[in-house]
């Protein structure tokens, strides 16, 4: 049972690891890359509401977010009905990477279920949200200060 979550690991830091030096040569790194599709996907979305969806604490976000900023990926706008939220959009420069980025997401899907029937991939996604939806209690948990009982 224990080498279900190593596997997923293991998949994830490669594609991470491909990620990062294939984006590398136009300016994102660190997984920045995560973050500038959220933005891009769902025009208008907050930092907290990234932070869920891409299951990273505030200041790593934070992070990523400040450096898209500055190097004119997304653009911050106020919110009128709350100043402390700051609504996140992409800019054009940002837009042309999304283009790309969905590219190599295409092409790194169908590498990853090369081989399956399409039954197979429907269930893998089917059992792999399953899995998501099992951990994310815990994650909530504790990123709120709680602790797991073992």
């Amino acid at each position: 049972m224990g080498n279900i979550l190593r596997e997923v690991g293991a998949i994830a830091r490669c594609f991470e690891s491909i990620s990062n030096i294939e984006f590398k040569p136009y300016g994102l790194s660190k997984n920045q890359y995560i973050y500038l599709v959220r933005i891009c996907e769902n025009p208008g979305i907050i930092q907290e509401e990234i932070v869920y969806m891409v299951k990273v604490d505030r200041s790593t976000a934070s992070r990523a977010i400040e450096k898209l900023e500055r190097d004119g990926f997304i653009q911050k706008e106020q919110e009128s009905d709350n100043r402390k939220n700051k609504a996140l959009y992409p800019t054009e420069k940002g837009k042309e990477m999304y283009a790309f980025l969905r590219k190599e997401d295409d092409y790194s899907n169908a590498a990853a279920v090369k081989g399956l029937s399409a039954e197979e991939e429907e269930t893998l996604l089917r059992l792999l949200q399953k899995v998501r939806a099992n951990v994310e209690p815990d994650w909530e948990k504790v990123k709120n200060g709680g602790t797991r009982e073992y």
